[in-house]
């Protein structure tokens, strides 16, 4: 017993059970470019309406935190709802509606303390708020409840609560020393035990919910009972709406905040006085996900040919703007667990055409789908077919609908634009590269990877699990379907009179962090 699995590096106890966190949650932030300093106004005001604007998805848009898909839904969702644990800027699990946990040694049993946290209706938070919570997001029936997959390893039969309430027990199938993190992830908010109308959402979170209209608006109101204390501002409302509406408002001053602007917006507003950039390098994904169940990329030859044939300098420089990092087909750069000293995979038309041939893709054609839900998406599908016709293969580009890209490409066309926002790496690769996951867009279907994953996973001693973990990334960055050609600046735009934003990666705490913004 007392071999630290997770948590706080260092720390470690010879009890039963380890305790693994606790103290301050505040975020550990990547560093902003100058252009994200707010340049004076430290003194919090009380008051006003802050107005945020994201990229929309229609009728898709959900108020179901658990079924969350679009930024502009978690944004919503985390105004109004609270997680039991959250990440840091660097992709560490932190102490939210749970203040501190800890675990056996086989890593099979967690202990979760809870936090004294009230719902907008009243109702005191307690465990079976949290086994409810867990329950809805595994019903057999939620197929589209996003964190199902990664919680399946709970074992709600012989979950229970704690003594008075305060605290939550949860059982594993098998050891997993990655479950703090796993209940940070997207789609994974503690609702109120009998919550079913996703249109009525009661939480604990820094906002009440007002009114919602999908692919338009959201208004919620300051929650005086946070257990955080409230928020500055009185009223929030997060609106929807495609990239040149948001460049417009936010220069305008119709709204304050107009999330994921591109890098010629930044240079537009760049010396202004109106609008400031607020950045965080390199902190998503870019790339392209080939199927890997069918022709031609059942073929590791033909898809090893995709990633020589990616000219990523320019694809960095040209869509990017040059707001980014070289991708190395491996997520992650930065985070925990992510591989040191791979060397940077380079272009090689030669040797692509040679790997094209023996796999039988020359001179075929093969369709790209994308659509227009990220500014990135077509203008790349549409470079990377140039860079592809220098070997003699013909990429026909074809767009969707944006409202349900995520969801249609995972069955349709061979190649896809793929991006993700920051997350642990073991995360991503739970929700995208196992048999089951449910954003698995390379349809990379191997049970030996799932096992070796799964071994990786349950591997309590750190050393041991960083280098399980390495083997599995180069496995997939070696005969994978993913192209991840760049790690994007993420850049937010703020306008003059809103301060507190700070630069965070998206998905983490202090991104889309509303209730400690003011105005001036």
């Amino acid at each position: 017993m007392g071999r630290v699995v997770h948590g706080v590096r260092g720390e470690s106890t010879r009890r039963g059970f380890l305790g693994l966190a606790g103290g301050a949650a505040g975020a550990v932030l990547l560093g902003s470019c100058a252009s994200g300093e707010d340049g004076g106004a430290t003194t919090p005001r009380k008051g006003g309406t802050v107005r945020a604007v994201f990229p929309g998805a229609g009728a898709k848009e959900t108020l179901d935190p658990h079924a969350q898909r679009q930024f502009v839904d978690i944004a919503r969702h985390k105004a109004v709802f609270d997680k039991l644990v959250e990440l840091d800027g660097t992709l560490r699990p932190v102490p939210r509606l749970a203040t501190r946990w800890e675990t056996n040694e086989e890593a099979t049993v967690w202990r979760f303390e809870l936090r004294d946290a009230a719902f907008h209706d009243g109702h005191r938070l307690d465990a079976d708020d949290v086994l409810y919570s867990l329950a809805r997001i595994l019903a057999p029936d939620a197929a589209d409840h996003k964190a199902k997959s990664s919680l399946s390893i709970i074992d709600l039969r012989r979950s229970r609560a704690l003594s008075g309430g305060r605290g939550v027990e949860l059982v594993l199938k098998r050891p997993n020393a990655e479950l703090p993190s796993l209940l940070a992830m997207t789609g994974t908010a503690i609702v109120r035990r009998g919550y079913r109308d996703p249109s009525r959402p009661i939480g604990t979170g820094p906002f009440q919910f007002r009114s919602f209209t999908a692919g338009r608006t959201f208004t919620a109101r300051r929650f005086d009972d946070h257990w955080a204390g409230p928020p500055h501002v009185d009223e929030l409302r997060i609106l929807s709406a495609e990239t040149e509406a948001r460049a417009n408002a936010v220069q305008a001053g119709e709204v304050e905040y107009a999330h994921e602007m591109s890098p010629t917006f930044a240079r537009v507003v760049r010396g202004g006085s109106k609008v400031r950039i607020v950045a965080t390098p390199g902190s998503g994904a870019e790339g392209f996900a080939l199927k890997t169940d069918r022709p031609p990329f059942d073929d590791p030859d033909a898809a090893m040919a995709m990633k020589l044939l990616a000219d990523r300098e320019k694809l960095v420089s040209t869509v990017l703007g040059g707001k980014g990092e070289l991708g190395n087909d491996i997520f992650g750069r930065g985070f925990e667990y992510y591989p040191e000293n791979v060397p940077q995979r380079g272009r090689d038309v030669e040797e692509a055409r040679r790997l094209l041939r023996k796999s039988g893709a020359l001179n075929k054609e093969i369709t790209f789908y994308t659509a227009t839900i990220a500014d990135t998406f077509v203008d790349s599908a549409h470079m990377f077919a140039e860079q592809a016709a220098e070997a003699g293969l013909r990429i026909k580009v074809t767009t969707g609908p944006p409202e349900s890209y995520f969801t249609d490409m995972l069955k349709t066309g061979t190649i896809g634009s793929h991006r993700s926002g920051a997350m642990p790496i073991p995360t991503y690769l739970s929700e995208r590269f196992l048999s089951d996951s449910p954003q698995n867009a390379t349809a990379w279907h191997r049970p030996d990877f799932d096992k070796q994953f799964v071994k990786a996973q349950s591997e309590t001693d750190e050393k041991k699990r960083t280098e399980l973990y390495r083997d599995v990334q180069l496995r997939l960055r070696d005969t994978g379907g993913l192209v991840l050609w760049g790690h994007p600046d993420w850049l937010n735009a703020v306008s003059a009179r809103l301060h507190g934003v700070k630069p965070a990666p998206p998905n983490t705490l202090e991104w889309a962090r509303f209730d400690t913004v003011w105005l001036g």
